[in-house]
């Protein structure tokens, strides 16, 4: 049996490391094709380095672009690598366009589709993930949900529960996989960082793309900075760059902007930080994981089981409220139980593919002590 994975953003690519390193443990023939959605394949090389994984067979470079005009040439390039290379399945993770561009080349070419990640919903159509994530879901044959709670989202969507595997998230295996690596780089001492401090991220389009919603944040994380005597360090990607300079929105000296960093060293940043405050739903799960305080900067979240155990709280982009939500997560403590696993999801989806079980629907395959027969 041969599948592709397909990636291309690193999200992907660090949510996929666990399930491409189990793939090398147990040589199961697979291929990866980068698309190049966010950075070229060549930035995201020390990714693959750091992360020690195999290189990308295949690269798209498609860089950039409105969603339609990204996704189809995605669509373009993911099929002619398919055509050539008839893989037995895909392999998708997440929400983004690349996910989407995957799931529809293979299943248009009636290459079976599996997809890691599955059944997380915002419920917010506003947001392009929201519609990548329901439409691969919809595409695919196999859907490996995080959670029972994504495996019910699922079956009430009318997806039959024989197509669902509830695996745990693969961001459990990385995180415990690459935190003792990250805390071998000393990133802090890199960064010179010498006291606490908060963590932000905000890239999505629906905050930094609206100059009200950017501003609040902003604006909320300096109160919040000058609150606690505590500086905010804010990763910054280019383009939320630009977005201040379009916007006009000036920083004062508690928000430290830096250059974007590596999964590593954004983890050993998670994992000191007093608190994070995000509008990541992968960054939502990592401080869940890693027992640090969360504060979401959306009005939503398609990752409730962290506001269910404790972990995060929803604060929307309002100034006033982020200064709110961030008391009460302060106050709070970090003694809630992960629910995203127990590091072993990438066994489980090997152990799915290994088996035939995305291959040849007709199959008996055991799984969980079950035995699910393909129809």
């Amino acid at each position: 049996m041969n599948f592709a994975i397909i990636l291309g953003t690193r999200p992907e690519i660090i949510k996929m490391s666990p399930v491409i390193r189990e793939c090398e443990r147990k040589h199961i023939e697979h291929f990866i094709l980068h698309t190049g959605q966010h950075y070229s394949y060549n930035m995201d090389m020390v990714f693959f380095e750091q992360l020690g994984l195999p290189d990308a067979k295949y690269n798209l470079d498609v860089g950039s672009g409105a969603h339609g005009e990204q996704t189809g040439k995605m669509l373009e390039g993911i099929e002619k690598v398919l055509m050539m290379e008839k893989p037995d399945a895909v392999l998708v993770q997440g929400d983004t366009n690349t996910v989407l561009a995957g799931a529809l080349a293979a299943v248009k070419l009636g290459i079976k589709v599996g997809h890691v990640e599955a059944g997380l919903r915002s419920y917010d159509r506003r947001m392009p993930e929201e519609i990548n994530r329901v439409l691969a879901d919809h595409s695919s044959d196999y859907l490996f949900a995080p959670t029972e709670k994504s495996k019910n989202i699922l079956l009430h969507e009318g997806i039959p529960e024989s197509r669902i595997f509830v695996t745990g998230n693969t961001i459990v295996d990385a995180v415990h996989q690459n935190l003792k690596i990250a805390k071998e780089k000393n990133t802090l001492n890199e960064l010179d960082i010498k006291q606490d401090y908060f963590l932000v991220t905000a890239h999505r389009q629906e905050n930094v793309d609206d100059p009200v919603r950017f501003t609040g944040i902003i604006a909320g994380l300096e109160r919040l900075s000058q609150e606690f005597n505590i500086p905010v360090i804010y990763p910054i990607h280019p383009r939320s760059r630009k977005r201040i300079q379009e916007f006009g929105i000036k920083i004062n000296g508690s928000i430290i902007l830096i250059d974007p960093v590596d999964f590593l060293d954004f983890l050993q940043l998670e994992s000191n930080a007093r608190l994070v405050l995000t509008d990541s739903g992968g960054v939502q799960e990592e401080t869940c994981i890693l027992g640090v305080p969360c504060v979401t900067l959306r009005d939503n979240t398609e990752r409730p089981e962290t506001i269910e155990v404790g972990s995060n709280v929803l604060a929307g982009t309002e100034p006033g409220n982020i200064v709110e939500c961030a008391r009460d997560m302060l106050e709070r403590g970090n003694k809630w139980n992960n629910p995203f696993g127990d590091g072993k999801a990438a066994e489980r989806i090997g152990r799915v593919i290994k088996s035939g079980g995305m291959g040849d629907e007709r199959k008996v395959i055991q799984y969980n002590g079950m035995r699910i027969r393909r129809d």
